[in-house]
């Protein structure tokens, strides 16, 4: 797939028309709020899928994720409807729910990845893969790291063989940073969307001028500032999540694709980030 890359690494013409993504919460944008957006929500996909449209204004996007979803259920639930799309272009980020859940096995986790990226590539499209983020900087995640680690390993393998492109979230320093992460540290906000809009177009040599965004100054805080506000956190994102593992529901339940059908991706409002 590198040839495909180099090949307009200077070239403004994309052989891409038709963008399909497919995913969970990360894909979906969630941590991203937009009230221009389907969904009211914006995010890396939808930022990536509008420069592609100022580069081609034919260019069709569609956006199936669905947050919570984990792979067996995108596999099941996501592939088969995006391969009805014919897209030329499809990115999956799938597995990142499976592997953070006890007793899970990373490798087990990639073996579905592969078979879903095989699929996907049935159509002949190019597939773009994601990486886990380092979860070093979370107190609460720091011991899956070693899983995580594993599983990234086990993606670029995957990739390798199925001739796709990663994203390698895990040397983005820039998501190691607080400030790039929502109020329930679990999904990226708008800066951090930001973040992958552009490392995704710089893993397909895509030309853009997507310029990294500054940071909010980050406020000074006491430490038992800060230690009330893990225990807020922990009461208002924490022990909810741990309830729906226990009742086997997800916080995709209910939950549509924002964007099913393939249309140009509608830009967000002049002056919001």
């Amino acid at each position: 797939m590198e040839h495909l890359a180099e090949q307009h690494r200077d070239n403004a013409a994309l052989p891409w028309t038709r963008y399909v993504a497919v995913g969970d919460s990360f894909t979906e944008g969630v941590g991203d709020p937009s009230p221009d957006s389907p969904g009211g929500l914006r995010g890396w996909a939808d930022r990536f899928a509008e420069v592609l449209h100022e580069k081609n204004p034919e260019l069709a996007y569609a956006n199936l994720a669905v947050r919570g979803k984990l792979i067996q259920q995108i596999m099941d639930e996501q592939v088969e409807n995006a391969l009805e799309l014919r897209p030329d272009l499809i990115s999956v980020c799938a597995g990142g729910n499976d592997v953070i859940r006890p007793g899970t096995d990373p490798d087990e986790v990639a073996a579905k990845l592969e078979q879903l990226i095989s699929k996907l590539k049935s159509g002949g499209a190019t597939v773009l893969v994601f990486t886990g983020v380092d979860v070093a900087f979370q107190p609460v995640f720091r011991s899956i790291r070693g899983k995580v680690a594993i599983f990234n390993e086990n993606v670029r393998k995957v990739a390798q063989r199925q001739d796709a492109i990663v994203v390698d979230q895990w040397a983005i320093e820039e998501l190691q940073d607080s400030r790039y992460w929502a109020g329930d540290r679990l999904h990226l906000n708008a800066l951090g969307h930001h973040t992958i809009a552009r490392a995704t177009l710089d893993a397909l040599n895509v030309p853009h001028e997507l310029q990294p965004l500054e940071p909010p100054t980050l406020p000074e805080r006491s430490w038992q500032a800060a230690r009330k506000d893990d225990v807020v956190w922990a009461k208002e994102h924490l022990v909810p999540w741990v309830i729906r593992r226990i009742k086997h529901v997800s916080s995709g339940d209910n939950i549509v694709a924002k964007r099913p059908e393939p249309s140009s991706p509608v830009a967000p409002r002049e002056g919001q980030a």
